[in-house]
């Protein structure tokens, strides 16, 4: 039997309630204009099923860190931590089932696609282990999942879009239950929305909108005029976990409010015309009172400091079970032999292994990444020595002939690689080690194997843009053999 909760009341005063064992099982969308009160419905969900589940919170305007005054939520903000130790944090959650709100109001958009990214794909790739049940709560989904590429570079956005991707279609299994919200249906990627077997429809005017709304709730499209007369605060709720028909529900009171100011009329101030002018531009006196100073932000919490409060204290136990014991103590004993082994030397010998195989310059690099985090338990490293995005970079080096991107006499290749984007260091790495051991110029098989293609036009683009760009400049002579020349490092390869 699941565990439900009430989430409102429908339209004959009726308690709407939410399983939220269900709800676990086929996740939620949540649609409705900005002002129809997606935030409210979210945070009624949160603060009702708080005791039932470990929840974890993507807030990009940071409208629920209030949670954390009436509940054990923590609050990492994200401005304060850098891509790798996001990562750990991430990890630490899913390990110790702590709820936590990811703060990413000091970002910018590009800043909060990429960290949420990392985040999310740090608790995907948690050990088997820790694939506890958590409900994951995504606000303006649509900034995280766009339909259409926008401001942002298209790698972030591909990340961005691969993180969530994830979550909806492939969370469940690990114990991740995707509840996503959006202003706009049109706005947020297809193969997202479409892995929710859960609707809560608020008001949206936009014909596109309600076309959408009304197909995921099954209704008729004469019918979708309802979701436009929706009042404020009220949604359309369908779902296994919710209804098995569509049922208007008004959303419940909730305990916490949010930060944000209040839209309600407040009366006019007294003072008007010259009064009003007079106090707006008269020069500062010197008995004119201070004006207060913000309270100072508080201290960043340090990476491991937080990391240390997310896991919770051991419970005292008189008389330990001698299989605990055993367990806590072997545990203990391959984390401290994972500490002894150097983990860049395990990462060049893995990524050396895998390209040794011929069969990875056809795989994705999430098959690729799954493969290296493999191999790195495999000789004995608990945990990745590499995130995602670090994996990537280290891959395209590797690809491009550097295993070891310390060694000084690769800094002026790495800057040289500088001016171009991270999928194109590995083709033009391979021809810059080329021109420095005076080589003759690889072919466009081996480039092709470096940038991960076998199409003979992909590689022609590839070196016409290097060109353009002015990193290289390619030549030809009359029997039509090429050499390519490097201007940033004055070199050039032989005519192959």
């Amino acid at each position: 039997m699941g565990a439900s909760i009430e989430i409102g009341l429908d339209e004959t005063g009726q308690p709407v309630g939410i399983d939220i064992e269900e709800l676990l099982a086929t996740r939620l969308l949540v649609q409705g204009n900005s002002g129809s009160g997606k935030s409210h419905l979210l945070r009624r969900l949160l603060e009702e099923s708080a005791g039932l589940v470990q929840q974890v919170i993507i807030d990009p305007e940071g409208d629920f860190a209030t949670l954390s005054d009436a509940y054990s939520h923590i609050v990492i903000d994200a401005g304060d931590y850098n891509e790798r130790e996001i990562a750990r944090i991430a990890a630490r959650i899913r390990e110790h089932r702590a709820s936590v709100i990811l703060n990413l109001e000091s970002l910018e958009l590009e800043a909060q696609m990429t960290c949420a990214a990392t985040f999310l794909n740090a608790m995907f790739d948690a050990p088997r282990e820790h694939w506890y049940p958590a409900l994951v709560v995504v606000d303006e989904a649509q900034m995280f999942a766009p339909s259409v590429a926008g401001d942002v570079p298209d790698p972030v956005r591909r990340a961005s879009l691969s993180a969530m991707t994830n979550l909806m279609c492939r969370g469940r299994k690990r114990g991740l239950a995707g509840a996503i919200a959006t202003q706009r249906l049109a706005k947020l990627a297809k193969n997202v929305a479409a892995e929710a077997s859960n609707f809560l429809m608020g008001r949206t005017f936009l014909d596109i909108d309600m076309a959408r709304a009304a197909d995921l709730l099954g209704m008729e499209r004469r019918q979708a005029e309802r979701i436009r007369d929706l009042e404020r605060g009220c949604f359309l709720g369908l779902g296994p976990a919710i209804s098995r028909r569509p049922v208007t529900t008004r959303i419940g009171a909730t305990r916490t409010t949010s930060r944000t100011g209040t839209h309600k009329l407040l009366p006019m101030p007294e003072a008007q015309g010259e009064d009003l002018r007079d106090m707006l531009l008269a020069a500062g006196a010197k008995n004119d009172a201070p004006v207060p100073m913000p309270p100072p932000r508080p201290a960043p919490v340090a990476a491991d400091e937080l990391i240390g409060s997310i896991a919770p204290a051991p419970l005292p136990h008189p008389h330990p079970m001698p299989e605990q014991s055993a367990m806590f103590a072997a545990r203990r004993e391959a984390e401290d032999a994972a500490d002894a082994i150097d983990a860049e030397a395990v990462v060049v010998a893995v990524l050396t292994d895998m390209l040794a195989d011929g069969s990875t310059a056809s795989q994705t690099e999430a098959l690729l990444y799954q493969d290296f985090s493999v191999r790195c338990r495999m000789q004995r490293l608990i945990r990745p020595p590499l995130d995602m995005e670090g994996f990537r970079q280290r891959l395209a080096l590797a690809r491009g002939g550097i295993f070891d991107p310390s060694d000084a006499s690769c800094a002026p290749l790495l800057e040289a690689a500088t001016r171009l984007p991270q999928e194109m260091y590995a083709p033009f790495l391979l021809i810059a080690r080329a021109a420095m051991d005076g080589q003759p110029c690889p072919d466009d098989v081996a480039l092709g194997r470096a940038y991960g293609t076998s199409s003979p036009g992909r590689i022609r683009r590839l070196i016409e843009y290097m060109e353009k760009q002015g990193v290289i400049v390619v030549r030809a002579d009359f029997g039509g053999r090429r050499s390519i020349g490097i201007p940033d490092l004055g070199l050039s390869t032989g005519a192959e």
